[in-house]
């Protein structure tokens, strides 16, 4: 494969900011294709960025919001038009399937064609006073400037989440993408920047490592360039950014990870939801936030389903990801590192159901599509008869692995469920409304799936988690606006005098004919 490599650097205020070090950036499926070669910046570096962010942002907000919502609308149709350009970009850089990377690019688009039309949708209220001659108001004000700092296997689906709406809603942004997706977020941000029109310092881009991000960002907020962050990854490094976030009185908008469950009740269609498991458990390596953690079957139906489980997983396809394959590569080495080390912790109680573990010539799997040593290829595994207290029940594996295990009544399915204390995304396969209802109620995720996956979002529904997997903040829709804005209430009194509320409240004449006695 020829591909021209990518040189790639911070931008503050328009210009590329060279870094200290460098990097490279290599193509998971094949590791000695080098596909970009990024600078690195510094904790002043993200510190510059935020003040260029914030210098720019009065200006970006004196735009009519209509007019800036035009912006969002060309940066979609840019974005439309770069669509294969960009999704084999993601495939090549981060190894996920080529279908899913167009499916991620897509989720641009479709959040680019929400968000224009709520540049003349930044509705506030006009509100009814209890005093007469004057009226109340609120308005929705931009918060600022936003730090944004995303994760990178939904390189760049998952950043527009934050950055439409924000820049639709007059904030400016300073933008810290993965450090092992550097070509995909680069290509990302001159799409925004050149197809939207924006004024320099309105969008930055800062490639640094993670100690750096959060010096600088620490940094910044300590000089007040900051008003808002935006950060999607572990739930470790999230407490650690919401602690810092809450020191400056400041809420951040935390989209954390899973531990999902899949509830298969007797009443299921079981091949629906073993086709629901695999692109759950297996899609994007099992790398995605949503990735399915652990199936609850009922004792009744738990071996029928396993038997069919197992045999679509051995029939999977798994390699190269511009093919047509369920499973790519794992994205980067830290994360093959980290997957080893799960399954390490593998117990004598657990049934794993096929081979494990790196896939090579002396570990093969039958039906691989290219060249296995060439990359950082793995075995999509299941294991059977996990339970509360194994570590890979209790925590996000991030990787393709998957957990079955078996409950007696509904009541035992909820509470392993919501056991690990992730509330992310769930679903449930069920041809029972009640099983449905109840599971909906009872379940603490903050995503509900019923004869679905657990992965699968849409640009107008809130997309967020609860617990380990997030404050409760929202993002995609309407409730997105809630982190980029801030309400603003106004009175107005034209009567001439001072009125004092609660005080010189207009009351009704008459005697109400009630006397406490």
């Amino acid at each position: 494969m020829t591909r021209r490599q990518a040189q790639v650097s911070s931008i503050i205020d328009g210009r590329a900011v060279p870094g200290g070090t460098t990097a490279t950036s290599t193509n998971p499926s094949e590791l000695d294709e080098v596909i970009a070669e990024v600078s690195f910046g510094d904790a002043a570096t993200f510190v510059a960025a935020a003040g260029s962010a914030k210098k720019s942002q009065p200006g970006w907000a004196a735009i009519p919001a209509p007019v800036r919502g035009r912006a969002i609308a060309q940066i979609g149709r840019a974005v439309e038009h770069n669509k294969e350009a960009l999704a084999r970009l993601v495939t090549a850089e981060i190894g996920k399937p080529y279908a899913e990377a167009l499916g991620e690019v897509q989720e641009i688009i479709d959040t680019c064609d929400f968000f224009l039309g709520e540049g003349r949708r930044l509705y506030g209220q006009t509100v009814p006073s209890e005093m007469g001659d004057k009226q109340l108001f609120t308005f929705r004000r931009p918060v600022g400037s936003a730090a944004v700092i995303t994760a990178g296997n939904f390189p760049v689906a998952v950043p527009s989440w934050y950055i439409v709406p924000a820049l639709l809603a007059g904030n400016t942004i300073v933008w810290k993408p993965a450090e092992y997706s550097p070509a995909a977020s680069a290509a990302f941000h001159e799409i925004f920047v050149a197809g939207g029109g924006l004024p320099d310092g309105v969008f930055n881009i800062v490639h640094a490592g993670g100690p750096d991000t959060f010096a600088g960002l620490e940094q910044s907020l300590d000089q007040g360039l900051i008003d808002k962050i935006g950060f999607t990854g572990s739930s470790a490094v999230g407490r650690e950014v919401g602690g810092l976030a809450g020191r400056h009185l400041q809420t951040a908008c935390l989209e954390l990870g899973g531990k999902n469950p899949m509830v298969v009740t007797p009443a299921a269609d079981l091949d629906l939801a073993v086709e629901g498991a695999l692109f759950a458990g297996f899609g994007t390596a099992g790398q995605r936030c949503t990735s399915l953690g652990t199936v609850i079957v009922h004792e009744l139906v738990h071996d029928d389903f396993l038997s069919r489980f197992n045999a679509t997983v051995a029939a999977a396809s798994v390699g190269d990801p511009t093919q047509a394959v369920v499973m790519g590569p794992l994205m980067d080495a830290k994360f093959a590192q980290r997957y080893e080390e799960f399954l390490g912790l593998l117990q004598p109680h657990h049934r794993v159901q096929a081979e494990q573990g790196r896939i090579t010539a002396d570990n093969p799997r039958r039906g691989f599509v290219g060249e296995p040593a060439a990359g950082l290829f793995y075995h999509p595994v299941v294991v059977d008869g996990v339970r509360p207290g194994d570590q890979i029940f209790d925590e996000e594996t991030f990787g393709p692995l998957v957990g079955v295990t078996s409950y007696r009544d509904f009541t035992e399915a909820i509470e392993l469920a919501n056991a690990p204390g992730y509330g992310l995304s769930s679903a449930i396969y069920t041809n029972d409304a009640r099983e449905a209802f109840a599971f909906r109620d009872q379940i603490s995720a903050g995503m509900v799936s019923v004869n679905n996956s657990t992965s699968g979002a849409e640009a107008h529904l809130p997309f967020g988690g609860n617990g380990k997997s997030g404050n409760g903040s929202r993002q995609s829709g309407i409730w997105v606006l809630d982190q980029f804005t801030h309400w603003q209430s106004v009175n107005w009194d034209y009567s001439g005098r001072l009125q004092k509320a609660q005080m010189d409240t207009a009351e009704l004449s008459g005697n109400p004919g009630f006397t406490l006695a």
